[in-house]
């Protein structure tokens, strides 16, 4: 484990230390990532009298939705089925199924948030088949169809969906498909000891009551996993960009793009497929919280600082919302990133030089850039505009990653002689000069003159 200076290491042991001491948590267990590795984790309180470590197992509740949530982007991305889908394609019966797969993992399906009978977390759960039977008009909420709408009924469906396309239990699939590529060895359905037993903390005394932790059947995948910090760990380090064999980057980024917002106007927090988003202090977060009856946990991840801090904890409440925040604010703070040293490619390709420097659209210059992994990089010269990055394409075009241009072609007009004159970006022309007069731009080019 890389160390940090041993006044970061109390910065972040007090905040820590506060966190458990007057919040009265049992036990918390807490840390951060850095590049890859951990480089910081400790815990407060005891488990079985002992300190937690970081393979003390904790139930991660709704964390278990981004598993999940991955399995079905592993079957979009092999063919199996669209996220345009609707349910009825693959679970037909329900009252949603004229929603769409990516509704449903997005969670704008419109879907009520518990199923229905007893209060699921704290009691044995029944058959998918009763799952399914149970959704019935009584499910759907007023809340407008692509608005956000947190739904636990949800991921049990999408876990059943991953089961019957896959002809196998949604945890078998997990286990084969994530968690052994992954080596999360301690990430299981039911806890494998050592682990930690879930309390709720009276209010006013200081006294504790054990909750239970039953099977929840069918609605397991959305909350049912027990896992490390270790674990944990690995799987930030997968919602950063890791993620091995298990998906390609790009679908991991797809996932933390926005599909829907739960905090109207304020644009905070929002949803993406399967993953939590959070805009704090300049950053953007993607991961997951996690709740259930004795447990709390949470992993952020920073995909463009590639740091992530995870906790867990075996209390039902009282971990503060701004805790595992505060703690990237103390890294920050105390051990900001040194950047490294800027060194001059070996490798470029400088064919590319032709290509940077300033272009106009229409009256206004953008400035074309190589980067350092090879990609275009095309931006307003002042000020924000349509920025995107391009990735080049084997026919000598380029593809959109990001931005208004993102999955838009682009391509390079040239003269006789080879040198470029003009860019076309889905119909927009680029030239060297505002409005160049020999250059293709739409609508002919009468040439510039004084206002008369």
């Amino acid at each position: 484990m890389t160390s940090l200076l041993p006044s970061t290491q109390r910065a972040l042991l007090r905040r820590l230390a506060v966190e458990q001491s007057e919040n009265r948590v049992p036990s918390l267990i807490a840390g951060l990532i850095r590049d890859g590795e951990t480089i910081w984790v400790d815990s407060r309180g005891q488990v079985g009298g002992r300190p937690s470590t970081t393979d003390t197992q904790y139930r991660v509740g709704s964390i278990t939705k981004t598993f999940v949530a991955v399995l079905v982007m592993r079957l979009r991305d092999e063919g199996r089925l669209d996220l345009a889908d609707k349910l009825d394609d693959y679970i037909p019966g329900t009252s949603i199924g004229k929603r769409s797969i990516g509704e449903i993992v997005s969670q704008s399906s419109g879907l009520t948030a518990e199923p229905a009978g007893q209060w699921w977390e704290r009691t044995p759960g029944g058959s998918a088949d009763e799952l399914v039977a149970s959704i019935d008009e009584t499910a759907l909420r007023p809340t407008p169809r692509h608005g956000f709408h947190y739904s636990n009924v949800g991921f049990g469906v999408l876990g059943e969906l991953v089961s019957r396309l896959r002809g196998a239990p949604w945890s078998e699939v997990l286990q084969r498909e994530i968690l052994e590529p992954l080596e999360m060895k301690r990430t299981t359905l039911s806890p494998v000891a050592p682990h930690a037993e879930g309390f709720a903390v009276h209010p006013w005394a200081d006294v504790v009551l054990p909750e239970p932790a039953e099977d929840a059947g069918a609605m397991a995948p959305a909350g049912q996993l027990w896992s490390t910090f270790d674990d944990m760990a690995r799987w930030a380090r997968f919602v950063i960009g890791d993620s091995g064999e298990v998906l390609h980057p790009d679908t991991v980024a797809e996932m933390r793009s926005p599909a829907s917002v739960d905090d109207g106007a304020e644009w905070r927090g929002g949803y993406g497929l399967g993953l939590q988003l959070l805009r704090y202090g300049g950053r953007r977060l993607a991961g997951h919280t996690g709740s259930m009856p004795g447990f709390l946990a949470t992993v952020w991840a920073d995909p463009a600082e590639k740091t992530g801090v995870i906790f867990m904890a075996n209390t039902t409440a009282g971990v503060t919302g701004l805790f595992a925040t505060d703690l990237l604010d103390l890294l920050a703070k105390h051990e900001p990133r040194i950047p490294a040293p800027w060194e001059p490619r070996s490798d470029a390709d400088l064919r590319l030089l032709e290509l940077t420097g300033q272009w106009y659209w229409g009256p206004t210059p953008y400035v074309l850039r190589v980067l350092r992994d090879g990609l275009l990089d095309l931006s307003p010269w002042q000020g924000r505009g349509r920025a995107s990055r391009f990735r080049a394409n084997p026919d000598g075009t380029w593809t959109g990653l990001d931005g208004y241009y993102s999955g838009e072609i682009l391509r390079v007009g040239r003269n006789d002689d080879g040198v470029p004159t003009h860019l076309d970006l889905n119909t927009f022309i680029f030239t060297r000069t505002p409005y160049a007069p020999d250059a293709p731009v739409p609508g002919g080019v009468a040439g510039w003159r004084p206002a008369q």
